[in-house]
């Protein structure tokens, strides 16, 4: 006869689902699990795991009051369901709960307690005090794809260079492209880890793919360069930030991690000309990780230039700063294509500004050059013509 016995729950949200996946699909290993009461204490007094480093531990410890209610009643042996927005999406083999101290969990992460830390302030909101370990299985499909997509590109390649940029692309502007280009003129292959945040600042996701994929497929060799969602949880938001990156790029099979030295964002880029091997706690990982110096546009050599190379001062540079470049962009306002390319902040500002001129295609023919046909134009389209015109140099 069959047990009618129900397994507790656990509800957790898809950034904790998100991280479970990450290290059940290997792609933080050595974590490959979570850790018990003696191995936490251990990864938290050592920063070390398995001779590797690791900035703190891997545990589960879901806020809320049902949560609270089971962690309490658990017994090893138990089975618990993990459920997320009311679906079933795993579950864990119960082996030990042990409490924790969140403070001393988000100092371990960010650094710093403060509250006035958007991180901080949002990790306390789903930090409980008490953690389960325990083998477990996941489902979480968008981890899964990414990890196939990762492969048939290596085996179709056989790339034997790979090298590995996290972007956040908030928005994509020439000084990425020009690192981009930079990598893949001495890799295999290139992957472009775009991150993917549990947030909603900047650009959405989706937006910030289709610019990305417009670069990639129309101005690069494609087949030599792959987009990855990054699931950018929480454990890669604190001041260990690099480590985590590093072991994720490795595990996805790079073994080079190209970074600016303003990592945390990737807002500027740099020259691949300055190489170095960062943090001495980083030798045992298994990837080289390259640093560059920051690009900008001079206009006294009209192009862009490392910092390094460039003799002219700081008031011949136009700076790459992303935030300022989203002021612009979110203001309506076309970015000029010195510093965003024109294809990129049209896709960008018709995604944000859908319908925005009651009759686009008006404008468009009283305006634009054409071949006299009355064909409907996109509002991408009518973007890049209005960029067109404001780069006619005979009257200026």
């Amino acid at each position: 006869m069959l047990s009618t016995k129900r397994n507790k729950s656990l509800y957790i949200d898809t950034e904790a689902l998100s991280t479970l996946a990450l290290v059940k699909a290997g792609l933080i290993t050595p974590v490959t699990g979570l850790m018990d009461a003696k191995t936490s204490q251990n990864v938290n007094k050592t920063k070390i795991y398995k001779g590797v480093p690791f900035p703190f531990s891997f545990v589960l410890a879901p806020k809320g009051i049902k949560n609270h209610n089971t962690l309490t009643s658990l017994q090893k042996g138990d089975m618990v369901d993990l459920i997320n927005n009311g679906k079933k999406v795993g579950e864990i083999h119960a082996e030990e709960t042990f409490e924790i101290d969140p403070n001393e969990r988000i100092f371990n992460i960010y650094g710093t307690n403060d509250t006035n830390h958007p991180g901080v302030q949002r990790t306390l909101t789903r930090l409980g005090n008490i953690a389960l370990s325990g083998t477990y299985t996941v489902e979480y499909p968008p981890i899964e794809n990414a990890i196939a997509t990762v492969k048939k590109a290596i085996d179709k390649t056989k790339a034997k260079k790979i090298a590995g940029l996290m972007l956040a692309a908030n928005p994509l502007n020439r000084a990425h492209e020009r690192i981009i280009r930079e990598t893949l003129s001495r890799s295999d292959l290139v992957i472009l880890f775009l991150r993917k945040p549990f947030t909603n600042q900047g650009l959405t996701y989706d937006i910030r793919y289709r610019a990305l994929k417009i670069f990639v497929d129309n101005f690069l060799p494609s087949n030599k360069v792959i987009i990855v969602p990054f699931e950018n949880t929480y454990i890669f938001a604190g001041y260990n930030e690099l480590i985590l990156d590093a072991l994720l790029a490795k595990n996805y099979g790079c073994n080079e991690l190209v970074i600016g030295k303003n990592h945390a964002g990737l807002g500027l880029f740099y020259d691949k000309n300055r190489i170095n091997t960062i943090f001495d706690e980083c030798k045992n990982m298994g990837i080289r990780i390259t640093t560059i110096d920051e690009y900008v546009y001079c206009d006294t050599c009209k192009t862009l230039v490392s910092t390094q190379t460039c003799p002219h001062g700081q008031h011949h540079h136009i700076h790459y700063h992303s935030e300022s470049i989203m002021k612009l962009i979110q203001a309506g306002i076309i970015p000029p294509s010195i510093l965003v390319r024109k294809e990129i902040s049209a896709s960008i500002l018709a995604s944000l500004f859908p319908n925005r001129l009651e009759d686009t295609q008006e404008l468009y023919y009283s305006l634009m050059p054409s071949s006299g046909l009355l064909e409907k134009q996109s509002d991408e389209q009518f973007y890049i013509k209005l960029l067109e015109l404001y780069q006619t140099s005979s009257l200026t």
